[in-house]
């Protein structure tokens, strides 16, 4: 009883320091996917600028889907999930009849991924991009494209590219597959702790899982995104894109907007401040109520037959001939004159002698006196 009491406690606590760990990924190789079609070429692109210290360069690859088959995962800049660890890439690899996929991982080594050519700083044996000193990240700045400014600590070590035998192939064995076989110091590194992809990584993956563009079926080995400054963001300012592929957040131009006009985003706000309110541009804005070029001006054109009447104004040319004016009626009549004030005697008093009427009604002036006032 005694014995088998020491054996428990023994085995407990062997067991404790590995419940205290961290998760890690398994150390065997980790097989997965495995597809009787193999991958496509890898594509030739740029490497986005570094965001800032402490990220470290992941490659693109060609991941599967059973839906919609490869597609592109672009390469990117992520932080490790520790200090001093390093990232080797996934690869595909020719076994029992299938392409099989071995998964990436984060280790203090970087140990064997097929011999692929990723590029900057994956050349098919360990990763020459830069390396860890204490706390710091310092990059190689001859493979890896930085900006000294927000960076500072950089390197410079060109040997590294010397020997490098450029090849877009993505896969180890089988036919037209590569023939790199692991070290073994590369095998010892199988057995190292290690740490799956970051949530970044995943996202970066899921992202471009769902991106048509990035599909082998659709872009025939050419994506839509190569790579990218920040996982998950296939839209950014940085992301190298291939010419002409149309961004994946772009918004949609409005339906009820003319097809003919072109504008830019910046000057569609400012639009209404200078064209006029009946101006070409904004008529289909009213094309839900009005659709017949006709109607569309009916709003301006209508008011104009009540304000053709002038009744304080000269007469306007449409006014009827007989209605305008005769010459001989701008003349003041006789009859129309204004009464002349009757004539005063001498002593100031009005006169009211009656007044004669000539021919047609005309009124005679009042005779003269003989005194001749």
């Amino acid at each position: 009883m005694k014995r088998i009491a020491t054996t428990l406690l023994v085995a407990g606590l062997m067991a404790a320091p590995m419940l205290a760990l961290p998760p890690i990924a398994s150390a065997a190789v980790s097989i997965g996917i495995s597809v009787n079609l193999a991958p496509p070429p890898l594509p030739v692109y740029e490497q986005p600028i570094a965001p800032g210290p402490g990220y470290i360069w992941t490659p693109g690859y060609w991941a599967w889907d059973p839906d919609f088959g490869y597609y592109w995962v672009p390469g990117t800049w992520v932080m490790p999930p520790a200090i001093g660890l390093l990232w080797t890439p996934g690869w595909w690899g020719w076994s029992d009849g299938y392409y099989r996929w071995h998964a990436g991982y984060w280790g203090p080594r970087v140990g064997f991924y097929g011999g692929i050519n990723y590029g900057y700083g994956y050349f098919g044996n360990g990763y020459v991009g830069g390396q860890w000193r204490g706390r710091d990240f310092y990059y190689n700045r001859a493979v890896n494209n930085i900006n000294v400014t927000n960076i500072r600590n950089v390197y410079v070590n060109k040997t590294v590219i010397n020997n490098v035998h450029v090849t877009r192939v993505s896969y180890n064995g089988g036919r037209g597959g590569l023939t790199a076989r692991p070290t073994s110091a590369q095998r010892s590194y199988a057995n190292q702790r290690r740490f799956g992809p970051t949530s970044m990584q995943s996202r970066q993956r899921e992202t471009a899982m769902r991106d048509p563009a990035q599909r082998f079926k659709a872009n025939q080995g050419r994506p839509a995104v190569f790579a990218t400054q920040h996982a998950g963001n296939f839209s950014g300012p940085h992301a190298v894109r291939a010419p002409g592929a149309p961004r994946p957040h772009a918004t949609a131009r409005p339906e009820n907007r003319s097809r003919h006009m072109v504008e830019a985003p910046h000057n569609r706000a400012a639009t209404p401040q200078h064209a006029p309110m009946n101006a070409a541009p904004n008529r289909p804005e009213r094309s839900h109520v009005v659709t017949s070029p006709r109607n569309e001006r009916a709003p301006v054109t209508a008011p104009r037959p009540e304000n053709r009447a002038y009744p304080n104004a000269r007469p306007r040319p449409e006014v009827p001939r007989e209605q305008r004016p005769q010459p001989n009626m701008m003349r003041p009549q006789p009859n129309m004159a204004r009464p002349q004030p009757p004539p005063r005697n001498e002593h100031g008093a009005a006169r009211h002698e009656p007044q004669g009427q000539g021919k047609h009604g005309e009124r005679r002036p009042p005779p003269k006196s003989s005194d001749g006032h």
